[in-house]
């Protein structure tokens, strides 16, 4: 999304900007990779300032321990399964006569599947005597420079005054920002479908702020009390917890509807214990009439 086209336009009346650049681009910077001077913005990250030659556009070299270990575990992953592809169809061209065109077109579908170590293979298909024969090699220098580039990525900014790591929490707020407006489509259901007036523009762009706020301040009461900064898993595991409306029929015809919460689990119990939060114990008569409240006998003989 983020062209050079696109680029230019952010320029123009001063704007300043952010952004993500595609990941292509770690290789004009593999030098800094290797023997760049890195500031630890806090445990497992690690950020430094790359300037272009013209000074006007600092890149930041981002390094995640995290996303190094995520990244790595999913190219062993890809790599393994390229690999079985791979020896399936050597036994398959070597036991039956196969047609190189339908290998062919079987192993780009393997190396589709797989695509974030489909670069570390070398494979041809070609035909000896009639047969399809499979032949493929890794390329250890795609290894070598996916060891080096797993768990980096890279910003890009026209702000020249602010440090490294300064850039990369600026660029997280903007994230958190992003997220907000995606709460809309996701958690409330809202999408900007064919806003065609200014006062829907507004009112949308008020209920994602007022959105993203109660996001933040849910996000520090969890802070507070020690359940991190990001309160999705807490709504999904409060999220559990259900209403339910129990309706109890009478001799009468009349109906009393109680509501009642399921028991927490132990794990709920202790998230609402450090949030400060209690569940109600009883159930509640939210519908009754004055007809049967005058009837005693009723009600014991319902209570028993």
């Amino acid at each position: 999304m983020i062209s050079e086209k696109k680029i230019e336009f952010l320029k123009q009346e001063g704007r300043r900007y952010i952004v993500g650049t595609p990941r292509s681009q770690l290789k004009a910077y593999q030098q800094e990779l290797l023997e760049g001077s890195w500031e630890e913005v806090h445990e497992g990250l690690e950020v430094q300032l790359c300037p272009t030659p013209n000074g006007q556009e600092p890149f930041i070299l981002c390094r995640s321990a995290e996303r190094r270990e995520k990244e790595k575990a999913m190219h062993e992953r890809f790599e393994m399964r390229i690999e079985e592809g791979l020896r399936k169809l050597e036994t398959a061209c070597s036991r039956n006569r196969q047609q190189p065109l339908k290998i062919a077109e079987r192993v780009g579908r393997l190396l589709g599947r797989n695509s974030r170590a489909a670069g570390l293979f070398t494979v041809s298909v070609e035909e000896v005597n009639g047969r399809a024969q499979l032949a493929w090699s890794k390329k250890e220098q795609w290894r070598q420079w996916a060891e080096l580039s797993e768990g980096c990525y890279m910003l890009r900014s026209n702000v020249t005054e602010w440090t490294g790591p300064e850039l990369w929490e600026a660029y997280i707020q903007l994230t958190e920002a992003e997220a907000a407006f995606r709460i809309q489509k996701s958690d409330l259901r809202i999408r900007p479908i064919w806003h065609q007036k200014q006062e829907r523009f507004q009112a949308y762009i008020l209920v994602c702020f007022l959105a993203y706020v109660l996001w933040k301040t849910l996000g520090k009461m969890c802070h507070e009390v020690g359940l991190g900064d990001e309160p999705r898993r807490l709504f999904d595991e409060l999220g559990k917890i259900r209403l339910v409306d129990v309706i109890l029929p009478t001799r009468n015809g009349k109906e009393i509807k109680r509501r009642c919460v399921t028991r927490p689990t132990q794990h709920q119990a202790i998230l609402l214990q450090r949030l400060g939060m209690v569940l109600p114990s009883r159930m509640k008569i939210t519908n009754c009439s004055e007809d049967f409240k005058a009837r005693p006998r009723d009600a014991k003989h319902l209570r028993k």
